[in-house]
C-alpha cells in the first residue's frame, strides 16, 4: 500500500537515506538526499535507470546552489529564471559534498530551484539538496499526478501529494560553456523566451551528443503502446489530437482544442497515460508546431516514438 506523506514525514525519510516522491511545477520527482551515495543509488535501482545518466539536483535557494556549483556572470544572469523550470549545467564546486553517483562521475552538476511551494518547503525541511529525476520507471512516461507515481511503482514509493503539476513537461536544460549556451534538453521554459530575456542565442546539442544531462537518451518518456507521429488515426488505435480534430471512434484525448501550446504541454504526459491505459497497441499523434513550447512537446514525442532498446 502506498504511503501518503506530510512535509515533516517526507523530510525525515530523506534524512534517513530513504526515497520519497514529491511535486514540482514540471513533473513529480523521485527524491533522495544528494549527499548520500546509498540513497542516490536507490533512485537508480528503483527506477531501473542507467547509472551513466546524471540526475538533476534540486535546491531551495541561490545560497544552497552556490555551495554546489561555480556560477559565472552568465550563469547568474540565467538564474533570474529561478525558481522555475530551467536546469543549469555548471562546473561542480570542489568539495561540494554531492555523491559522485548523483552526477554520474562528471565534473559538472545539473541544478535548479523548483517553482513549487511544497518542493521548496521539503528541501528546506530536509536541510540538504535533493537528487530527483522524474518519479517513474526509467524510460516510461513521466508522472504529473501523485496517482501516476503510485501506479508506476505499484504503491512502493511514498508520495508527497501536491496535486497536478502545472507545467506538465520537464525542465529545460542549458549548459554554460564559457560564453556559449547549449540547450541539452528542450523543456517547460521555451528556448526563445530565454534568448529574448538575456539577448543571447542558445545552441542546440545534436541528438548524438554524449550524455551530459537527464533526458538525452534517444528512447525515453515512452508509453507501453507504440507511438506514431504526425499521423491520422486508424481503426484500433488511440488518438492524441491537437487543435481542431476530426471525429474518431477510438480512445481520444485532445492536448488543446484551442491549439494552445502551454495547455498542450501541461496535458501531454497525463493524456498519454490515459491513452496508454486504454489498451490500444498504438497511439497516433496529430502534428504539433515546433515553435515555442512545441519544441519540448515534439522532443518528448520523438523520444517516445523511438525504437525501444
Amino acid at each position: 500500500m502506498s504511503v501518503l506523506l506530510d512535509i515533516a514525514t517526507a523530510a525525515a525519510l530523506l534524512r534517513e537515506g530513504k526515497l520519497c516522491a514529491f511535486p514540482t511545477e514540471t513533473v513529480y520527482g523521485l527524491g533522495a538526499d544528494a549527499t548520500n551515495a546509498d540513497a542516490v543509488l536507490s533512485i537508480y535501482d528503483t527506477k531501473g535507470r542507467p547509472r551513466f545518466n546524471p540526475l538533476i539536483i534540486h535546491v531551495a535557494d541561490l545560497a544552497m546552489a552556490n555551495t554546489l556549483a561555480e556560477f559565472s556572470p552568465l550563469a547568474e544572469r540565467l538564474a533570474r529564471f529561478w525558481p522555475g523550470p530551467l536546469t543549469l549545467v555548471l562546473p561542480a564546486k570542489p568539495g561540494n559534498g554531492l555523491a559522485d553517483i548523483a552526477t554520474a562521475g562528471l565534473d559538472s552538476v545539473a541544478i535548479r530551484i523548483p517553482a513549487h511551494p511544497l518542493a521548496l518547503e521539503l528541501i528546506r525541511a530536509a536541510g540538504r539538496p535533493l537528487a530527483a529525476p522524474s518519479a517513474n520507471p526509467s524510460g516510461r512516461l513521466s508522472p504529473t499526478t501523485a496517482d501516476q507515481v503510485r501506479n508506476g511503482f505499484a504503491g512502493r514509493v511514498p508520495v508527497l501529494d501536491g496535486g497536478p503539476c502545472t507545467a506538465g513537461v520537464e525542465s529545460t536544460i542549458v549548459r554554460i560553456d564559457g560564453d556559449r549556451l547549449v540547450q541539452l534538453r528542450a523543456g517547460a521554459l521555451a528556448r526563445s523566451d530565454i534568448e529574448a530575456a538575456i539577448g543571447k542565442a542558445i545552441e542546440v546539442a545534436p541528438k548524438d551528443a554524449p550524455i551530459a544531462a537527464p533526458g538525452m537518451l534517444v528512447s525515453h518518456y515512452a508509453p507501453r503502446a507504440i507511438v506514431r507521429l504526425n499521423a491520422v488515426p486508424q481503426p484500433g488505435e488511440a488518438f492524441l489530437a491537437f487543435g481542431p480534430a476530426p471525429r474518431f471512434a477510438g480512445p481520444t484525448r485532445n492536448l488543446s482544442p484551442a491549439a494552445d501550446l502551454y495547455e498542450a504541454a501541461r496535458n501531454l504526459f497525463s493524456m498519454l497515460h490515459d491513452l496508454d491505459a486504454s489498451g490500444a497497441a498504438t497511439i497516433a499523434v496529430a502534428p504539433i508546431p515546433f515553435d515555442g513550447l512545441g519544441e519540448a512537446i515534439n522532443d518528448r514525442l520523438e523520444r517516445a516514438s523511438a525504437p525501444r532498446p
